[in-house]
């Protein structure tokens, strides 16, 4: 995996503390540690990967881009998400990860990233229904803040998205990971305590507080801390946080509830809307915000979300993104990403987004398991491996190093030697061609390269492979890489000449 740290799926189900070996955490600081340490310590790292890729001014785009992509059902998610009409009211075609950060921004991308992985670890278990109602209480408050945000023109939208979104963050991992104790509130509650005097009852502390916690420990975003620190900001935005948890929380009695007039006026007031206008843009983000929870992958959450009517807002099951799966060759997808690659290069795009968009043709759309791009070193004597995509893609990428001589019948002498698209596998490999250094870093089966060339020389190569020995790799998929390695040496063309031209 390109980035270890990011383990993008779900959990095992977690035990309380004593199952896992340690006392059962006895305060706020505790609870924090405990949830940090024990139960979802990758999320943890994948906030702060996330946070290194931001910052990284070399090629952030990419490397976000290759962290998604490791994971079919973040990628379907991010993409799900990417042609929502949330995110893309125009609803533009994105059929990759590459466009949906152009389209969305970078930043939004790398929130949603965060904000999928908090939502996979939550899914473990724990009291799971209230899990549930707590991410349909979050998922409706934060569709229905965003909207707020753009309504009075607050260029945050997308932030006030994700912090109303993990705005109780604490909550919703009490409930999966506090065990016993997590069990013993559940009982006060349903015995009809009210909230926060059953949480200090319980635990000495409130849940919220246990939220601030792990916003500062994971450091999820000033506003987010802002809003649950109640500090003196009373921006547009935390207003918009604030509201939307409001009428989150107050609809969940009925659209007719006695307090829903009173808060119609009052966003009526904060967004200049008549109070009619309002509700019907409440009524059309309780619809949206289903949708959202369903592409989040939480359709158990989407059905609880109190909509005004439920024919027009039914979430098909069939929504939700797909989980995990192997990659298979999808022609619709190919041409999708072929004819995006084309007008990318004829806009002058730079190199790394065209060799991206390669990268993510050949993996998701022609199916390949493994996919690598090497470049010669300056002085032409090793090949070096300087992108992948895939599981184990990153141990290939630091292993693909082969030096250069003049041995005859090595394949990556013979290769640069008299550059040519090659199959390897039973029966496929070109006569006269030894691949026996190939197989010491790749054990793979089956498996293909094709040359790049700047100005008629190779100057590198693409190699993709399917290390299951049932899966050959037939004309049709190895025709297809060829075509998408291809891109590359025209795009390398194309910013010579335009070089030259200016």
């Amino acid at each position: 995996m390109l980035f270890p740290e990011l383990q993008l799926g779900v959990q095992d189900a977690p035990g309380d503390a004593a199952e896992s070996g340690g006392r059962e955490p006895r305060n706020l600081g505790e609870w924090v540690a405990f949830i940090r340490d024990q139960e979802m310590p990758a999320l943890g790292a994948t906030v702060a990967l996330i946070h290194s890729v931001t910052e990284d001014e070399k090629s952030p785009t990419g490397k976000l881009a290759q962290a998604i992509l490791q994971d079919a059902a973040m990628t379907a998610k991010v993409l799900k998400l990417a042609n929502s009409a949330l995110y893309n009211p125009a609803r533009h075609g994105v059929s990759t990860i590459s466009r949906a950060i152009v389209v969305l921004g970078f930043n939004a991308v790398a929130e949603i990233a965060i904000a999928i992985r908090v939502i996979d670890s939550l899914l473990a278990g724990g009291v799971r229904q209230r899990v549930v109602d707590e991410m349909a209480r979050v998922f409706h408050a934060a569709v229905q803040a965003r909207a707020l945000a753009a309504l009075r023109r607050d260029g945050r939208s997308e932030e006030v998205f994700i912090a109303a979104l993990l705005s109780r963050v604490g909550e919703m991992a009490f409930w999966c990971f506090g065990g016993r104790l997590a069990q013993r509130l559940d009982e006060a509650l349903a015995a009809g305590e009210a909230d926060e005097d059953a949480q200090m009852g319980v635990l000495g502390f409130r849940l919220r507080q246990l939220s601030q916690g792990l916003a500062r420990e994971w450091k999820l975003g000033p506003l987010l801390q802002s809003v649950l620190d109640g500090s003196g900001r009373t921006g547009a935005a935390e207003q918009a946080i604030h509201y939307g948890q409001r009428f989150a929380v107050e609809v969940e009695s009925g659209w007719d509830a006695p307090g829903i007039d009173r808060l119609v006026q009052g966003l009526s007031n904060f967004t200049g809307l008549s109070p009619e206008a309002m509700r019907e843009e409440l009524a059309a983000n309780s619809v949206e915000a289903a949708r959202i929870a369903a592409y989040f992958g939480v359709a158990e959450a989407a059905e609880l979300i109190p909509r005004p009517v439920a024919a027009a807002a039914k979430t098909e099951a069939d929504e939700a993104p797909p989980a995990a799966a192997a990659m298979e060759p999808d022609p619709q997808l190919q041409l999708r990403i072929l004819r995006e690659i084309s007008g990318r290069i004829a806009a002058g795009a730079n190199l790394n987004e065209i060799l991206q968009l390669v990268l993510e043709g050949i993996y998701r759309g022609v199916g390949f398991d493994r996919v690598l791009f090497a470049l010669l070193t300056p002085n032409r004597l090793q090949l070096v491996g300087k992108t992948s995509l895939g599981a184990g893609a990153e141990t290939l990428r630091q292993r693909f190093i082969f030096s250069l001589d003049a041995t005859a019948g090595d394949l990556f002498n013979e290769f640069f030697r008299n550059p040519r698209a090659m199959c390897f596998g039973p029966g496929q490999t070109p006569p006269g061609i030894r691949i026996d250094r190939l197989l010491q870093v790749t054990d793979a089966p089956h498996a293909c390269i094709a040359p790049i060339r700047a100005q008629g020389r190779p100057i590198g190569l693409f190699y993709a492979d399917r290390p299951n020995a049932a899966q050959a790799i037939d004309d049709e998929s190895f025709e297809a890489f060829q075509l998408f390695a291809q891109q590359v040496s025209l795009a390398v063309t194309a910013a010579s000449s335009s070089r030259q031209n200016g």
